[in-house]
């Protein structure tokens, strides 16, 4: 579960206000889809939400601990599959698979169940021993969603997760979002795909120039904006459309 309450971001490079007064809670089991154009503060909300960024402004908890007073306690609970999996290419794909479980301290017996299921599952359970220097996109994405599942997370974030899958990986891992939902867990994800939010979330953000725009179910936002007659991708045009167009 997170919450974050009146957060506020301003880059001093650029003096650009990134996030400005974003109050969100999103619930234990459910999948929590994070909505927006390009620059509208979704990465942003994201990287302080997994305390790669400090707020300038407000606060933010991991059930129950704080990122700012007891960020281990906090970040534990967390696993996080970012957007552009380009990190620690020198390494073998199960080398990063172990430190990441290292760091995390999973025992070595849940770790090789773990490790097998899922690289089972995404198809890379051949290419382990291989650099990850010489994986494409969609290997990597594969590798890294393998890596974030043997911590067995909580709290589950992905930004942009279907981004270079193949059809039959992007089914397994919506699947498995499901799966982790219906344990009681927390999944929170962001997408430019309307189908696939329309279809898997249970509520969404919306964000537009780093403000909250819209939280809920999808119901209540066809309710509040033209009724179940329109798409989620109608509405969310309207929505984040620049003033006069």
């Amino acid at each position: 579960m997170f919450n974050l309450e009146n957060i506020a971001k301003t880059y001093a490079k650029t003096h650009t206000r990134a996030v400005s007064d974003l109050t969100l809670t999103i619930n234990n089991g459910e999948i929590f889809g994070f909505l927006g154009p390009n620059g509208a503060g979704k990465t942003t909300t994201i990287k302080l939400l997994t305390g790669i960024l400090t707020p300038d402004e407000g606060s933010i908890t991991v059930d129950g601990f704080s990122l700012k007073d007891d960020p281990i306690n906090a970040k534990k609970r967390i696993s996080f599959v970012p957007d552009t999996p380009e990190t620690f290419s020198k390494l073998k794909a199960s080398e990063y698979i172990n430190f990441i479980a290292d760091v995390y301290g999973i025992p070595t017996e849940e770790r090789q169940q773990r490790i097998k299921k899922y690289a089972e599952m995404f198809g890379i359970s051949d290419v382990l021993k291989s650099p990850i220097s010489s994986f494409s996109h969609g290997m990597k994405q594969k590798l890294f969603l393998t890596a974030s599942l043997v911590t067995d997370p909580d709290n589950w974030i992905l930004d942009e997760p279907m981004v270079g899958l193949d059809p039959e990986s992007a089914f397994k891992l919506k699947e498995l979002m499901r799966e982790r939902a219906a344990a009681g867990k927390t999944v929170f994800f962001s997408t430019h795909v309307m189908e696939v939010a329309e279809k898997l979330c249970d509520r969404i953000g919306i964000i537009k120039k780093g403000k909250i725009v819209f939280c809920g179910t999808q119901e209540e936002l066809k309710a509040q904006h033209g009724g179940a007659a329109k798409t989620l991708e109608q509405i969310f045009l309207e929505l984040t459309a620049e003033s006069g167009e």
